[in-house]
């Protein structure tokens, strides 16, 4: 009985990125937000979103990025964010913590008040980086 409490109180923290040629610095990312729970769900952003956001597709399309970041193993599951609504998953997963990127500021910045606004319990950290003159997406893609 104790058991069954504890698998519907597991602690998830919630990723978003883009995650498009995956490196070092992505995995950092991912087991720093791992041990922040017992759960690590990451969000994959859509090719649609990425080019809105971004001003440009990505180099490789959502379908091989999924792919690519569940086969990292770190996440419990890996889901291809929402094409209308990118706070849409957030009700939908309910996570007790979202873990953002050092540097990760489009999805992040009408974060907080439509946490507040939807009555949501949820934990806002921002995680450190990991070798950021290396490891940094826009500099890999040059």
């Amino acid at each position: 009985m104790i058991f069954d409490f504890y698998i519907f109180n597991l602690k998830k923290v919630l990723v978003f990125g883009t995650f498009d040629g995956l490196h070092p610095g992505h995995i950092n990312f991912f087991q720093q937000a791992k041990k922040l729970g017992d759960e690590l769900i990451i969000v994959v952003a859509r090719d649609a979103t990425v080019e809105k956001v971004k001003g440009r597709r990505p180099r490789k399309n959502e379908n091989a990025r999924l792919s690519d970041v569940g086969n990292a193993g770190i996440a419990g599951e890996v889901l291809l964010g929402n094409l209308g609504d990118p706070y849409a998953i957030i009700k939908q997963i309910k996570p007790d913590i979202i873990a953002l990127g050092y540097d990760q500021n489009s999805f992040s910045a009408g974060l907080p008040e439509f946490i507040k606004k939807e009555n949501l319990k949820i934990e806002i950290i921002r995680l450190m980086p990991h070798k950021p003159e290396t490891y940094k997406s826009s500099f890999l893609i040059r």
